[in-house]
Formats: C-alpha cells, sequence, structure tokens
C-alpha cells in the first residue's frame, strides 16, 4: 500500500497543539516541527509502509484555481512568520527520514496525492491518504483508506458515504453545490450537506442533475420548485465551484514507482538537524528504530526525493 501523507495539515495541528515552547540555535520557535517528527515517526513505525510519498502545500496565491477564480482561499490569513520556517524544517526532517517529498507552486499537495495515488493505482497499488481534510475522501476507491492517524479510525471506500453521507465519485459535485468556506468557495444559496447528499443520491452527478433538473421538484424535498430554481439561477456558479473542488488526478509529474520506497533514514542528516532545532533523545531513539525497520534492501536515505520546486 501507498501512504500518501497531506503534509500540511498535520503542521498546522502541531503548531496549534498546547506543547511546550522550544526555540532552534537561532531562537525561532520549533515545537510544530517536533509534533509533526513525533506524528510522522509514530505513523511509520505503526505501518511499516512499502510505499510513501508526503506532500506539502506552497503559500503562494499562483495556484491553476486563484487563476480560475482569484478570491479562492482569499480568506486565509497568511501563515506566521515562525510557522513558516517550520515548514522549511519538516520538509528537510522528511528528506533525512528517507521520504520521497512533494511540493509544487502551481498544483495544491490534494493535487500531488491524487496524482501519485491514480499513478500507483496502475500498478496495481491501493493508497491510504493521511489526512484531516475531508476534500481528500473524493480520491477513495475500493481497497484505499482514508485515515486521520491518530484522531479518527480508517475509513474505507463504502465508509465514506456513511461518514460524509456522499460516495467518494460524487464528493467534488456535492461540494460544488455545498460550497466550501474553508476555502472561500460559494455553494448554491439554502443548498446545505443534507441537501447536497439528497441530490447527489438521487443524479449520479451535476451534470446528470441539470439534465434532469426538472425533476428536483418531484423529489419530495423542502421547497422542491424554489431548489429547482435556485440551483438553475446559479448553475454556471456550481460548474466553476466543481473546478475547484474537483482534485487534479493527472498533474504532470515526474515520479517512478522505486522513488516511493523509503530509504534507511540519513541518521548523519537527522542528529545534525536535531541538533539545530534543540530535540533531545526521544525523537533520536525513534529515529534508529525506523533504521532498523528499513534495514535490509531499502535504499540509503539522503536530503532529497523527488520534489517539484
Amino acid at each position: 500500500m501507498l501512504y500518501l501523507i497531506d503534509a500540511s495539515v498535520y503542521v498546522f495541528r502541531a503548531y496549534h497543539s498546547p506543547l511546550p515552547e522550544m526555540l532552534d540555535a537561532e531562537h525561532r520557535p520549533v515545537h510544530a516541527v517536533f509534533g509533526f517528527a513525533r506524528f510522522l515517526g509514530d505513523l511509520l513505525e505503526r505501518t511499516r509502509p512499502q510505499f510513501v510519498g508526503v506532500a506539502f502545500d506552497r503559500r503562494l496565491a499562483s495556484s491553476y484555481r486563484n487563476a480560475i477564480y482569484p478570491p479562492y482561499k482569499a480568506n486565509r490569513e497568511p501563515a506566521p512568520p515562525d510557522l513558516a520556517v517550520q515548514f522549511d524544517y519538516c520538509r528537510e526532517l522528511c528528506a533525512c527520514l528517507g521520504l520521497a517529498v512533494f511540493v509544487d507552486s502551481y498544483y495544491e499537495a490534494d493535487d500531488l496525492i491524487g496524482t501519485l495515488a491514480q499513478r500507483m493505482r496502475g500498478h496495481g497499488v491501493r493508497s491510504a491518504f493521511i489526512t484531516r481534510d475531508k476534500d481528500l475522501a473524493q480520491l477513495v476507491r475500493d481497497g484505499d483508506l482514508y485515515w486521520d492517524f491518530g484522531a479518527r479510525g480508517q475509513l474505507g471506500y463504502r465508509d465514506v458515504e456513511r461518514h460524509f453521507g456522499v460516495a467518494p465519485e460524487r464528493f467534488a459535485d456535492y461540494l460544488a453545490l455545498t460550497g466550501d468556506t474553508s476555502d472561500n468557495i460559494p455553494g448554491v444559496p439554502g443548498v446545505g450537506p443534507k441537501t447536497a447528499a439528497a441530490l447527489m443520491r438521487a443524479f449520479a452527478s451535476i451534470d446528470e442533475l441539470y439534465a434532469g433538473l426538472a425533476r428536483v421538484s418531484a423529489l419530495g424535498l423542502r421547497g422542491g420548485r424554489e431548489l429547482r430554481e435556485r440551483l438553475r439561477e446559479h448553475r454556471e456558479a456550481v460548474y466553476l465551484a466543481r473546478r475547484l473542488t474537483r482534485i487534479v488526478c493527472d498533474m504532470p509529474l515526474e515520479v517512478a514507482v522505486e522513488d516511493l520506497r523509503p530509504r534507511i533514514p540519513d541518521r548523519t542528516a537527522l542528529d545534525g538537524l536535531y541538533d539545530r532545532l534543540g530535540f533531545g533523545p526521544m525523537l533520536r531513539r525513534q529515529a534508529e528504530r525506523l533504521a532498523a525497520l528499513a534495514g535490509g534492501g531499502s535504499r540509503q536515505g539522503g536530503t532529497s526525493g523527488p520534489a517539484l520546486a
């Protein structure tokens, strides 16, 4: 199985966790790095993955979604300066641990993850999506897992609909109807999760919904006639929203299957990084265990992976 780690959400979680103050050699906060390192080490020890990819978001307003819709994510505050530095450390940490790191200026981490999953699916490899982001539920197919490691149980393909109310294949369309306030994507006024889920159970896609719009008023939904007219009025906005909510699974990405095999952690580089961060023995002992687990046929780690600039 390929473990695809949506790294940024776990860095943010660590940043906002009640960890003690930690400072690097230049007196900058590094508690998010510590929390992320602990999460990552625990995940690797528990799963002993055959394949791993770690995807980061690059905090730039230059993604293709911003080109389509400039207000995309415009409601979000810029990351604090001390967090930006910690993201750099987290990427360095992943490389020292022998993991393939991916980041891109035009595509988001979701798109990197979707593309890697699709590529490996072609090789018969299923994916575990390690994330807290509901958007990635749309990628789950039979044999895959959606897993917020350490917080929520694993969800398989059929569990996604029971948990979120909509099947994975219809999730992007569902979000296009409800909108997504966290990403500043407007939906259809008056269409909340329950209504959108009901529409996605009645229609296979928003294409089918708009082809059979006359049927909406007969579905037994409250205010069916008014709902039909609101959907008609906001058709263009819904199709725009779907371009934003749909994860790209065919982005240009130079990566081979072997690039996704974890390498033996580079203990020298890790010790140097931990010295700069002021970290004690706990993570170093874990690195020893990870190196022992990697052992055998794994390649020696280094400070770079098949990352995109």
